[in-house]
């Protein structure tokens, strides 16, 4: 699939109703496929620890159901396996198969038995719809995982995770690798740091609701690219204008042109201050430059470059103040084509959305704010990005009437009426100045060919992670800069563009956790 769904606890619920009441599919049979999923998953992972022993950790629900499959998957393969089964009345499911489990050659003990030899924990506590702090035997189970000191894989998320909202509890598993089903579960994304490596495991659902968030892929990202063709000439491959740069704020325009000429447009335009200009001749010759005083009155080259352009950004080191906010709404006037609104072009409109959605009726526009301009924008829905972003985004996104990209992690890509797109690459060393304008200028080059504004928005967020992993393999999360962004976007394109779909069943997409050095 070109995007992996995203679904809430009760989201998840449903999909697994659906597939055993509308589609006749056991639930023995999806726990089956679920079970061996894992197995796959941490033998592929961990291989090199499973001749020290595994400790499947399994509860009394379906989760511990799938922990028993796994087990005797495993020991199938010649692994010593050890089931730890925590107390209480088992599902029918999960009782056949510990049964089996303990046929097929599992050693069964309970919590404060011996656990044996470990080289690796399998954590089934707990599933998707778990909700609270863990408590009891689950608590008490947790402590003694953390204390063993080895890997830990999580079935489903990690315990004490909430995969509907991110809430981390306390206890919760650290967990070194994450296997899912289907698609990821809205925790997997909103914490990132319990969850380590996340894989999605097919494992037999009917097809997902077309409604639900999806993760892109580089799959998405291909069919999404635009085409060049052997006759274009430079004013077919998208104009853009490049709007802000105040005096002391050259880098910020600068960044966002460089973005958008190596991200495909063909002609870029820099619309910005005297200084900032002289700065851009300097470092970028092949990057047009339009000199403006960034003032509500728009000098005749400046209201040219806005109707030449099939792609605006206003914002990129603009400066505040109410001349800076005039002056945006004159070039939002002006502009004929599609608008990007960045930083401080979006600061102009605080407690102006209704205006906002005026000025941007009937064209394609795509907003990028950061939380904090989120929330300038949208107070009431300020508090709502930390644990449900998704829905945040989209009700922000119906009141503009236009797409919206929230950034963060993961980064939402909303608009009115369209499922959400959610980007997970990228690491914190996009957290940096300047970093935001290479997005906005990757945007740009999609909006000049055309794109609506969310799939522009999905797009840019998803190549602006990917360059950001680039960096971090050959270099350093700590010292990222926008150029170390810029100066892999040559090749990585080249990548994207061979890249062929995953084809490892049951593997369906495979999603690493961030670099953090």
């Amino acid at each position: 699939m070109s995007v992996v769904p995203v679904l809430s606890a009760a989201e998840a619920a449903t999909w697994d109703r659906v597939a055993r009441e509308d589609f006749a599919i056991p639930s023995r049979v999806l726990m089956e496929s679920a079970g061996r999923a894992v197995a796959a998953a941490v033998a592929r992972e961990f291989a090199a620890r499973l001749p020290s022993g595994v400790a499947v950790v399994c509860g009394a629900g379906n989760n511990g159901g799938d922990g028993f499959v796994a087990a005797r998957a495993l020991a199938a393969l010649g692994v010593g396996v050890t089931c730890v089964a925590l107390e209480g009345k088992p599902t029918p499911d999960n009782a056949a198969n510990r049964a089996l489990a303990e046929t097929g050659g599992c050693r069964v003990v309970g919590l404060e038995d011996a656990w044996g030899p470990c080289g690796l924990v399998v954590d089934a506590l707990l599933g998707t719809g778990a909700e609270g702090p863990p408590r009891g035997a689950a608590a008490s189970a947790i402590e003694q995982v953390m204390r063993l000191g080895v890997p830990v894989a999580a079935v489903d998320g990690p315990t004490g995770l909430d995969l509907s909202d991110g809430t981390v509890s306390a206890p919760c598993v650290r967990a070194d690798l994450t296997v899912t089903f289907g698609g990821f579960r809205r925790g997997h994304l909103l914490q990132r740091s319990v969850c380590g490596d996340i894989v999605v495991m097919e494992i037999g659902f009917p097809p997902p609701d077309p409604r639900w968030p999806g993760v892109v892929t580089d799959h998405w990202l291909g069919e999404v690219l635009p085409p060049f063709r052997a006759e274009m000439h430079k004013g077919d491959r998208g104009r853009i204008a490049i709007v802000g740069g105040s005096e002391g704020m050259a880098g910020a325009v600068i960044f966002a042109a460089k973005a958008a000429a190596r991200s495909g447009a063909g002609l870029v335009k820099i619309c910005a201050s005297e200084p900032t200009v002289r700065a851009a001749q300097a470092q970028a010759p092949d990057i047009m430059c339009v000199p403006t005083a960034l003032g509500p009155e728009l000098e005749p080259a400046l209201a040219e470059a806005l109707a030449w352009a099939d792609a605006v950004v206003i914002g990129p080191g603009l400066g505040r103040g109410p001349s800076r906010d005039a002056f945006t709404r004159a070039v939002l006037g002006a502009a004929q084509g599609s608008v990007l609104l960045d930083a401080d072009g979006l600061h102009a409109f605080r407690g102006a959305v209704e205006e906002l959605r005026a000025l941007l009726a009937g064209r394609i526009a795509l907003l990028t704010p950061h939380r904090g301009e989120f929330g300038a924008l949208f107070p009431d829905l300020a508090e709502r990005t930390r644990k449900d972003p998704f829905g945040a985004a989209q009700e922000a996104a119906e009141r503009l009437g236009q797409a919206l990209l929230l950034k963060g992690v993961p980064t939402v890509a909303a608009a009115p009426r369209l499922p959400l797109l959610i980007s997970a690459a990228g690491n914190p060393g996009l957290s940096t100045g300047g970093t935001g304008d290479v997005l906005s200028g990757m945007a740009a080059a999609w909006l000049a060919r055309g794109a609506p504004g969310q799939t522009a928005g999905a797009a840019a967020a998803h190549v602006h992670g990917r360059t950001a992993e680039d960096v971090a393999q050959h270099r350093s999360v700590r010292s990222l800069r926008p150029d170390d962004l810029l100066g892999v976007l040559s090749p990585l394109w080249r990548s994207l563009e061979e890249r062929a779909p995953v084809c490892d069943p049951p593997l369906v997409l495979r999603l690493e956790a961030p670099t953090i050095h």
